[in-house]
């Protein structure tokens, strides 16, 4: 005896979008599945190309107010990984770059340097350093001599004196290579304020004082950090398409990046496949992601080519104006899973790039096909983005802008939209401001924990599992009315104050 038959519910991927509508991550819901394993279970692990596995699906935009070498340290530490902007020189990004792999703490240091002769000109030079690090130069980039704390600074009757007639011998000192758990253990072990950490040659690295250490063991502990066959902490970099990115790029790779970039707004054009074909020829054991794309026919086209890795999204940035200046590109669900199906079939994975603002966003992301989703303003204004804090009112904030902004083109990222030869300039993006956020150390295992129950509610115990329901038929969708989407949110309240964690 059979029971009664239940009728289908819901729509399959394929049927949903092919119908001629193109849907963002708010337009659509996942219905839930059968549960048989704890939250816990789920596995996040994931590709950021072929080649380059990460432990969470997560990559900072290269963004000149997101990722830099801070941004760079943390999200390795995380199991993630950032690409590093290239709205300055070549010479700035590779030193970026090296800043980044010379470390194995999760976090960077503001150290300040005198050379022996320089005096100590006020207080507030002690401001980020419990200390001033005297070396040869005045610099990090020469052997360390001495320190002096602000104690001694401030017994001093001569604040003209230069530094070498008071300074204290050079301190307990570290290898850079030191591990987090390393450096916090010699605090502990030598009863240290703080700890110094230089490199082969002496150079000074980076500074751990205990209160760094208190604080970083106050946050939820980290998961396996993403390593390069180096040993060092993975990093990633973008580069243009220009004939110049060349020489850009030789430096990127001389100074360690494990994975390129071709940063465009359009990534279906002459000039990014034919450098993807150069790269591929000249560093054939170099990863090289290639986009943005948001069509089947886009991808197919760089696939051909070679790319590694594919980045997703036109227009679906919270700052980027593309879809409403140039009248092209794709909502992001609809995109995410149109190139995902034919870059599955090539081994190629994809990254979710743009429109992210919770937790939610980047489960529909990875579940739709997405192998790592690309985030701007949801690391923007974090303590490890690029900037400092101002107030808006009673509110902390920092600057952040699109790359397509005026502002933002004005340093050169205009080659990014095949815009650097024009003699008029046309801006793809804005400049505003986002609030305070804390550190990515604590709010990224969060939010990727708030991701794993959303895999557990649809029972996909990872990202592969995830794609083999949807592809498969198991996993159904249904899209949001204006109604609907009201409803699945906070709605109703005279007053509330929101927080995920």
């Amino acid at each position: 005896m059979t029971g009664p038959t239940i009728e289908e519910d819901g729509f399959s991927a394929t049927r949903l979008f092919n119908q001629g509508f193109s849907y963002t991550y708010d337009d659509v819901i996942f219905l839930p599945h059968y549960i048989d394993f704890p939250t816990d279970a789920v596995s996040l692990s994931t590709k950021l190309s072929r080649n380059i596995d990460l432990t969470i699906p997560c990559v900072s935009s290269p963004m000149d107010t997101v990722s830099e070498s801070s941004m760079a340290v943390a999200m390795a530490a995380l199991g993630g990984i950032s690409i590093l902007h290239y709205n300055n020189t070549p010479s700035e990004q590779s030193s970026l770059i090296r800043s980044a792999k010379s470390r194995r703490i999760p976090f960077i240091s503001d150290p300040i340097f005198k050379s022996p002769s320089d005096p100590i000109d006020s207080v507030s030079e002690f401001a980020t350093s419990p200390c001033i690090f005297v070396t040869q130069s005045g610099t990090s980039k020469s052997k360390l001599l001495g320190v002096v704390s602000r104690s001694d600074w401030d017994e001093l009757k001569d604040k003209d004196a230069p530094v070498s007639d008071y300074m204290s011998p050079a301190p307990v000192s570290a290898p850079s290579s030191y591990s987090f758990e390393q450096a916090a253990g010699v605090l502990a072990a030598q009863k240290l304020d703080y700890l110094t950490l230089v490199s082969n040659g002496e150079e000074v690295v980076d500074l751990v004082t205990a209160n760094d250490v208190e604080r970083i063991q106050g946050l939820p502990k980290l998961g396996l950090p993403s390593l390069g066959t180096d040993g060092e902490f993975m990093v990633g970099a973008a580069v243009g398409t220009r004939e110049q990115d060349k020489e850009r790029l030789e430096l990127l790779v001389k100074a360690g990046a494990d994975v390129i970039v071709l940063d465009s707004s359009q990534g279906n054009s002459i000039y990014q496949i034919e450098m993807i074909k150069y790269v591929k020829r000249t560093y054939p054991g170099l990863d090289v992601i290639g986009g943005n794309v948001v069509t089947a026919y886009q991808a197919q086209n760089l696939i051909q080519a070679g790319v590694d890795g594919l980045r997703v999204g036109m227009g679906s940035g919270s700052i980027c104006t593309t879809q409403e200046v140039c009248a092209v590109g794709r909502g992001q669900a609809t995109a995410v899973y149109k190139v995902a199906s034919v870059a599955e079939r090539g081994g190629v994975p994809i990254i979710a790039d743009g429109g992210i603002a919770n937790s939610g966003h980047i489960v529909k992301a990875l579940v739709l096909g997405a192998s790592t989703v690309m985030m701007g303003s949801f690391l923007a204004g974090s303590n490890e983005a690029p900037g400092v804090y101002e107030y808006q009112g009673n509110r902390r904030i920092k600057k952040y802008r699109g790359m397509g902004s005026l502002e933002a083109m004005a340093k050169g990222s205009d080659a990014r939209y095949l815009g650097d030869t024009a003699k008029l300039k046309i801006a793809q993006g804005v400049v505003g401001a986002v609030p305070d956020k804390g550190s990515v150390l604590k709010f990224i295992p969060y939010t990727m924990q708030a991701v794993k129950q959303g895999f557990q509610d649809l029972g996909a115990s990872s990202l592969q599992s995830a794609h083999d329901l949807l592809s498969s038929g198991v996993l159904r969708l249904e899209v949001r009315s204006g109604a609907a989407q009201v409803e699945g949110g906070v709605h109703d309240l005279v007053f509330y104050e929101k927080k995920s964690f």
